[in-house]
């Protein structure tokens, strides 16, 4: 199963690092998985160095020997195999080009998220939509739909734009239940614009235990050295999943979902005596794929009676992806005389125009409501009978799904 959660969480982590460049006291939000599969949806109709780059960018060139997560996806019904050998229906086989993305083992996850059960929502939704006037391949089409669900939609950015947009915002909207209004704002699409890839997550989820609300009060949250505001900061005492980063005094705290299918995993730093934010920065800059996956691995984490405070907060990121992807090595895609889109369509100028993500991150005493990134070694200390969880000051957090280890969320809290 490391065979997607290794590439999602490499891509995660430089995407975080370019977000942050720029972000010291600003929260931070967005879902690595949902931008990967939003990609890899993207990589359905590229070709060539255009679909080089994108592998590249996200950690799956090299990492396709290793892909085992249901390489093929056989065990479909005989009469739908049936189907398919009278050429009714292409296989999914056939989506799977050369290349180093394995679209299947994305399929696969998709599979799993959409199954958490009655204690989870979760909408991922990926919509391509394109300048009318462009014919489409139909492979592409078929693939795109079987493999992430998505749709393609023609629109008519050159002559009736503001009903594109207005059309756009609508279908965001009503797949996020309402919680993401108006992502693109006048004047992000021109008529230009020939393709945008909208990218949104809606995550709902109830604590395995939930915090009593009358147990919530005002504390003050330390915004820096200097600052703090006062917090509505949750409490509960109770047996959770601790671990300790000895060389930079943190702790990683482990709060399970409902049935344990998901966790949402806090990094806190050691609280630096003069208030300073530094010990976010130490583990900002040791997080590599290798210290993330050890320092939240149930071998390091013990299980003790912790007393948790927690702010309750609400965060939402909005991305326009381009110059980061750019950064990243994704170039060609955007430039016209670069860009190999011939997998998707049979026009020559087809460029990829913007890519925008938004994610919604809301904790409360229930649970979640989300839409939408040396060799460390962990002792035990020596414990006291109770171990206390402060989060009171800045802090990194993801949410894990934790039977592939797949990091859906991720995010910085500075300011709740």
């Amino acid at each position: 199963m490391d065979s997607i959660s290794r590439p999602v969480t490499e891509f995660c982590l430089d995407l975080y690092n370019k977000l942050n460049r720029n972000a010291e006291d600003t929260n931070i939000v967005f879902s690595p998985m949902s931008i990967s599969v939003a990609l890899a949806l993207v990589h359905l109709g590229a070709k060539n160095n255009t679909a080089a780059q994108i592998e590249k960018v996200l950690h799956v060139r090299k990492a396709a020997e290793q892909m085992s997560l249901g390489s093929d996806l056989e065990s479909a019904a005989p009469e739908k195999e049936l189907e398919r050998s009278q050429g009714r229906e292409p296989s999914l086989a056939q989506c799977n080009k050369d290349g180093d993305l394995n679209h299947t083992a994305f399929h696969e996850l998709l599979l799993q998220l959409q199954n958490l059960g009655e204690s989870y929502v979760l909408t991922l939704a990926n919509n391509l939509f394109m300048q009318q006037g462009f014919e489409v391949r139909q492979q592409f089409l078929m693939c795109t739909k079987e493999l992430y669900g998505a749709m393609l939609q023609t629109v008519d950015f050159h002559g009736a734009l503001e009903a594109a947009r207005i059309k756009i915002n609508a279908w965001v909207e009503s797949e996020t239940q309402g919680k993401i209004k108006e992502l693109f704002a006048p004047g992000v699409i021109d008529i230009n614009t020939v393709l945008v890839l909208v990218n949104v997550i809606y995550f709902k989820a109830s604590w395995e235990y939930k915090f009593e609300e009358q147990k919530t009060v005002q504390r003050d949250f330390k915004l820096n050295q200097n600052e703090k505001k006062p917090v509505q900061m949750m409490y509960q005492k109770g047996m959770f999943k601790l671990g300790y980063i000895e060389e930079m005094g943190a702790q990683v705290l482990e709060l399970p979902y409902a049935e344990k299918s998901l966790s949402m995993i806090i990094l806190l730093p050691g609280d630096m005596a003069d208030g300073s934010t530094s010990g976010l920065q130490q583990i900002e800059s040791a997080m590599t794929y290798e210290n993330l996956t050890l320092w939240a691995s149930s071998e390091h984490m013990f299980e003790t009676r912790v007393e948790v405070y927690l702010p309750r907060f609400k965060l939402e990121g909005t991305f326009n992806l381009n110059e980061v992807l750019q950064e990243m090595g994704m170039t060609d895609i955007f430039t016209e005389s670069k860009a190999d889109l011939s997998a998707m369509s049979f026009a020559k100028s087809l460029v990829l125009s913007n890519v925008v993500h938004k994610t919604y991150v809301e904790v409360n005493e229930e649970g979640t409501v989300a839409a939408a990134g040396t060799g460390a070694v962990i002792v035990r200390r020596s414990l006291p009978l109770t171990e206390v969880f402060m989060a009171d000051h800045p802090f990194l957090f993801f949410i894990r799904h934790n039977p592939t280890n797949t990091i859906l969320f991720f995010g910085k809290l500075c300011s709740p």
